[in-house]
């Protein structure tokens, strides 16, 4: 299982600089860009739901889960 982060997607649909939400999340732009890039083990959710709310989105336009493959289909 993996989760992945498609913040960078929703803030170009947006058409928001990261330097703008993370000012109004309250994070540094370092701890954004560790966000966008998904190198980051979590997220609190007090700060997603900053960020949704800045977006207009929810959590679930930012984050995608993506199945593991077994290896072992029968």
């Amino acid at each position: 299982m993996a989760i992945e982060v498609t913040l960078d997607v929703m803030l170009a649909i947006r058409k928001v600089k990261s330097k703008d939400l993370a000012a109004h999340v309250g994070i540094t732009d370092a701890n954004l860009s560790l966000l966008k890039s998904g190198k980051v083990k979590g997220i609190r959710f007090e700060t997603l739901s900053k960020i949704c709310d800045y977006l207009d989105c929810t959590p679930g336009d930012l984050l995608r889960h993506i199945p593991a493959v077994s290896e072992t289909m029968e």
